[in-house]
């Protein structure tokens, strides 16, 4: 299993509404860059991810599971542009910073912190379970 971390700013697409559309889950549409695409490329059916609030928030609110292989986004006639579909499976007890992230030295080099501009980006095992125990999991 590999762990991503999927960023989206609540006033587009907020975890509420992710976690409104139950099992049936969501596309994750509308990435247009390359490298986070080519990363939902390798994506398969059960890696978990950690659904993050850009913006406003700027914190990992929640965790998704891709229930959708790759396939043509339904939001662009370029067929160059892909996704995964994603569904809500449980909210963190206690939402986890950027600022808490950015604090814990584990987390140095860590995506979101190295490259804080990609909406998809890929998450190691450690991230994982520290991030997870720093949101009450």
């Amino acid at each position: 299993m590999r762990y991503w971390l999927f960023k989206s700013e609540p006033d587009a697409w907020s975890w509420d509404q992710q976690m409104a559309k139950g099992d049936l889950g969501e596309e994750w549409s509308g990435v247009r860059n390359y490298q986070a695409r080519n990363f939902m490329r390798v994506m398969v059916s059960g890696d978990l991810g950690f659904f993050y609030h850009s913006q406003s928030d700027k914190a990992v609110v929640g965790i998704v599971s891709v229930i959708a292989t790759v396939h043509p986004d339904s939001t662009s006639d370029d067929p160059a542009w892909e996704c995964v579909d994603l569904k809500a499976v449980q909210a963190m007890p206690r939402p986890v910073t950027l600022a808490a992230i950015k604090a814990q030295p584990d987390l140095a080099d860590m995506a979101l912190v190295k490259s804080p501009r990609l909406s998809v980006q890929p998450v190691s095992a450690d991230q994982w379970a520290i991030i997870c125990k720093m949101g009450g999991l």
